[in-house]
């Protein structure tokens, strides 16, 4: 979202309270008598920090607030009016409803939008006018500002390839060899603001619509970074069903990026996440028999942790089947567990497919999922994701 339009970083900063609260009189009543005063004092109270040339409009009881920000690069200016924005969002709301309530009101929150006025229409009058439209326009849902800065970042990712691979061991639990089957390909993101981990940055990137750009580039960066794997090594890669539909989607790149670094599809295994529930199956067996044809090989990841793995393995029939730490964690102490991986087990041992247990991290783990018959295990007993040359 490009807000920059003036030259001079002349913006405009909306707030206005939406929710259900307000259809109740007493609500609109108390909004009405103390939001507007509330407003005025805080702002008279000169302690917002980083507004210059300050001034504002009223239009009913929205507040527009104009103000003119240093001159400075056009990308830190959007990101200094988001942040103001946003700051100023999460002080005046909690603060506003202890001064007017007493306390938090459900259903009720105060919506921030942001512009910059357009220095290419002429009329003073008619910039104010259309600045103030697009900030009511980008203030429309909660939290608007927050979500522009977590899209910058994750654009900010994805045009920096700010994705650290880490890779953690997949051991074989043969009696005759302990050595390393593969590893399984981990996303990390250093030094990210708005993202503690993989999973909530690839969240906002399904809603955004940048869940193919992101798992490519998550998918790159695994292969780039796992130069020396050993023959008959395999290498595990995280994959969602939903890419494979994107209209972005080009079958082929994986197959080019595998021959730069000297690897063939042979060594690759796409695990297809368990989590989230698969809803078209038979586009789904189409997709995978596309990437088995070129050697591939698929993996169920989270098995037992979502609600459909034994129509999941039964439809797409992998190459691995991967047990969910929850199933694992404690096994050899709760009994219903050992029921549940035994069920896997014998489907697994029926349809010639390798079980996987993820998550150990106890001596006595380890020892009861090879009792049952699992072939191969990772957790932190075993290794600890690092990077590859580590």
């Amino acid at each position: 979202m490009n807000l920059r339009r003036d030259s001079n970083g002349m913006a405009i900063i909306y707030f206005a309270w939406h929710g259900r609260a307000q259809e109740t009189a007493e609500v609109k009543g108390r909004l009405r008598a103390n939001w507007r005063r509330f407003a005025e004092q805080v702002l008279g109270e000169n302690k917002v920090v980083g507004l210059n040339g300050l001034s504002r409009m009223w239009m009913r009881d929205d507040l527009f607030v104009c103000l003119t920000l240093p001159s400075q690069r056009e990308e830190m200016l959007e990101e200094q009016l988001l942040e103001i924005s946003s700051r100023l969002q999460h002080d005046w709301e909690p603060r506003f409803m202890d001064a007017a309530f007493g306390g938090p009101v459900p259903e009720l929150y105060l919506h921030a939008g942001v512009s910059f006025l357009d220095d290419g229409i002429v009329s003073e009058e008619e910039r104010l006018y259309d600045g103030m439209k697009r900030a009511i326009v980008h203030g429309q849902s909660n939290g608007a500002a927050k979500r522009s800065l977590k899209r910058r970042e994750l654009e900010q990712i994805l045009r920096e390839r700010r994705i650290q691979p880490m890779y953690q061991p997949i051991m074989s639990l043969s009696p005759d060899s302990h050595s390393i089957f593969g590893y399984e390909a981990l996303s990390r993101i250093p030094g990210s603001r708005w993202f503690d981990g993989p999973l909530g940055l690839f969240q906002f990137a399904d809603e955004e619509g940048l869940t193919y750009a992101l798992d490519r580039l998550a998918r790159e960066r695994a292969i780039e970074g796992s130069t020396g794997l050993l023959k008959g090594q395999k290498l595990f890669i995280n994959i969602t069903a939903r890419i494979m539909n994107d209209p972005s989607f080009s079958s082929g790149q994986t197959l080019l990026l595998l021959q730069r670094f000297g690897l063939s599809p042979h060594h690759v295994v796409f695990e297809i996440t368990e989590r989230t529930s698969i809803e078209d199956f038979g586009s789904a067996k189409r997709i995978l028999q596309h990437y088995r044809n070129q050697g591939y090989q698929i993996a169920i990841d989270d098995a037992g942790a979502g609600y459909s793995s034994l129509q999941s393995i039964v439809e797409l029939k992998p190459d691995f089947i991967k047990i969910d730490r929850s199933l694992t964690n404690g096994i050899h102490l709760d009994g219903m567990k050992a029921h549940l991986v035994q069920t896997f087990a014998d489907l697994a041992a029926k349809m010639d497919i390798k079980l996987i247990a993820e998550g150990i991290e106890e001596e006595e783990e380890l020892q009861f999922i090879r009792s049952l018959g699992v072939q191969y295990a990772q957790g932190y007993l075993l290794g600890r994701p690092q990077p590859f040359d580590e």
